[in-house]
């Protein structure tokens, strides 16, 4: 199998890099988590302008019609640049959501995304839920005027500056059924919903929200009320494999950086990297970082995948792998560094609080070897 880059991916990835690299150094960072959304809004627009907004999105709908491939190559510069900005939560989730469930109407509202004046966040936790794709208990009742949603939903990633929200609620069936979810999209400042942003221990931004009494119209529904279970199981699996490619841009980072310390961090007279045991260190991070960007590419390959059960697997594979290969290049970095690895401020420290993050997201390693080893494993061949 040929696994070269297509022209319109390598320009894709080229493209990305370079505006990262341009215009996202650690002080234009602090800068950008200062303001009150906890991003660049000047990055936004830029990537709006590049097309990067609209990368997975049908041409039709104004997109540049890729897919999971080309949203990995994005992601991982993203996590090379620790990049703030809700790429995940309105382009991946958001979107896919809009892509996958919505009518005519709401498809339409992609062309606004692409364009850099629509944000979306998807609640996809709650606080008593397992994790699960379908543990909804959030609850959305028949009206005369529509739907009454009530619940509560948990570290919505960038849900305290999102213009709409995609809510899952249970409509039917028992609070872990895949039948029985519908997905309202609501105006963020909708009567009854109210929301506590802060900080996330990786530097992103978050919120929780309360739903009370919320209203909402037939028209705020993506796809048939109680069917919108299948669609948002597909598009947290998308979330997963982005996440990976995002935990591979940031591990590589996060390589490159200690290798370059071991050669310039003198002790005894000599480069600490002359030592033969933290050669050996270096290498090992070097073959776990390429299974790991091997990892992602599987996972990217297998969101195409239309049967539900070897997709999940695939997934959940690939997410395992990736979180223990976040936690070993991580605590590897921040002990070749020393007592500077340990400073809050340093660059490592940041790397690895996001890599943490990225593993919690979606279910942690430990909790998709579980599911993983109750689903009968990978296929033989799978990988």
């Amino acid at each position: 199998m040929d696994f070269s880059l297509s022209d319109e991916q390598r320009q894709i990835q080229e493209a990305t890099q370079r505006l990262l690299a341009d215009r996202y150094g650690s002080e234009a960072r602090a800068r950008y988590a200062a303001t009150p959304e906890g991003y660049g809004r000047e990055m936004w627009a830029a990537y709006a302008e590049q097309g990067l907004l609209g990368v997975p999105f049908a041409e039709s709908l104004g997109g540049l019609g890729g897919g999971p491939l080309e949203v990995m190559l994005v992601m991982e510069a993203f996590g090379r640049a620790l990049a703030l900005e809700p790429y995940l939560a309105t382009v991946v989730l958001g979107g896919g959501l809009l892509s996958r469930a919505g009518n005519e109407a709401q498809r339409a509202l992609l062309a606004r995304i692409a364009a850099g004046v629509l944000t979306l966040a998807v609640a996809t936790l709650e606080p008593d839920s397992s994790g699960a794709p379908c543990d909804v208990g959030t609850r959305a009742r028949r009206s005369e005027r529509g739907w009454v949603i009530d619940g509560a939903k948990t570290l919505v990633a960038h849900g305290g500056g999102a213009d709409r929200l995609i809510i899952p609620a249970r409509v039917g069936g028992e609070r872990t059924d895949t039948d029985g979810i519908a997905l309202f999209l609501l105006d963020a400042q909708a009567p009854g919903l109210s929301r506590h942003d802060y900080a996330t221990q990786d530097g992103l931004r978050a919120a929780d929200l309360v739903l009370n009494g919320v209203r909402a119209d037939d028209a705020d529904v993506l796809g048939p009320a109680g069917a919108g279970g299948a669609a948002l199981a597909r598009v947290i699996d998308e979330g997963i494999a982005a996440l990976c490619a995002e935990a591979v841009g940031a591990m590589s980072a996060l390589q490159e950086m200690t290798l370059e310390y071991l050669k310039t961090r003198q002790q005894f007279g000599v480069a600490i990297g002359q030592f033969q045991a933290l050669q050996h260190r270096a290498v090992e991070m070097f073959v776990v970082l390429e299974q790991a960007r091997s990892m992602a590419l599987y996972a990217a390959l297998s969101v195409s995948d239309d049967r539900p059960a070897e997709r999940r697997r695939a997934l959940c594979a690939a997410k395992a792998h990736i979180g223990r290969a976040a936690r070993h290049i991580g605590q590897e970095a921040i002990q070749l560094h020393g007592g500077l690895g340990m400073t809050l401020d340093y660059a490592a420290g940041r790397y690895f609080r996001r890599l943490t993050m990225i593993d919690l997201t979606f279910g942690s390693q430990h909790d998709h070897i579980s599911e993983l080893a109750k689903s009968g494993g990978l296929e033989q061949g799978s990988v």
